[in-house]
């Protein structure tokens, strides 16, 4: 009883943190609340791989609200015992978090890849990616 109710928890806690996400991603396509860097092509590159949008977005939404359905006591029956339908719900749990997991590390291998890229920045250049190569040193500015 007391892991269903952690788990129920946890699976509640999935949904404001997707919506989350999705709101702060889609913030990303216009910094300064402008679209001109969006429709001029002046986002980084790892924008467009919209994991903040589909993946720790709207596939977690998905997710919290299958393992929310799943996690309920009223559950119907899939099998004629009810020893039957505990191994399949349990099964369908393990699948769906599963899964949740898979899309928080394409995420995660996202934003590192991001992070590593760093910013896209305007530089005397021109749009660059300024420390790209730099691992994070300023040495090549000074």
């Amino acid at each position: 009883m007391g892991s269903r109710k952690c788990g129920s928890c946890l699976s509640s806690l999935l949904i404001p943190l997707a919506l989350w996400s999705i709101i702060v991603n889609i913030l990303l396509y216009f910094p300064n609340g402008q679209a001109s860097y969006a429709s001029s092509n002046k986002l980084t590159n790892y924008v467009w791989y919209f994991e903040g949008i589909c993946f720790s977005g709207i596939m977690m939404l998905a997710v919290a609200a299958v393992l929310l359905v799943l996690e309920n006591d009223n559950n119907y029956k899939c099998c004629q015992s009810e020893n039957c339908s505990k191994k399949y719900m349990t099964l369908l749990s393990m699948i769906f978090s599963a899964l949740g997991i898979a899309f928080s590390g394409y995420c995660l291998v996202i934003s590192a890849l991001g992070l590593l890229q760093g910013p896209y920045c305007r530089t005397l250049d021109g749009w660059e990616y300024a420390f790209e190569g730099t691992a994070g040193r300023l040495e090549s500015f000074e």
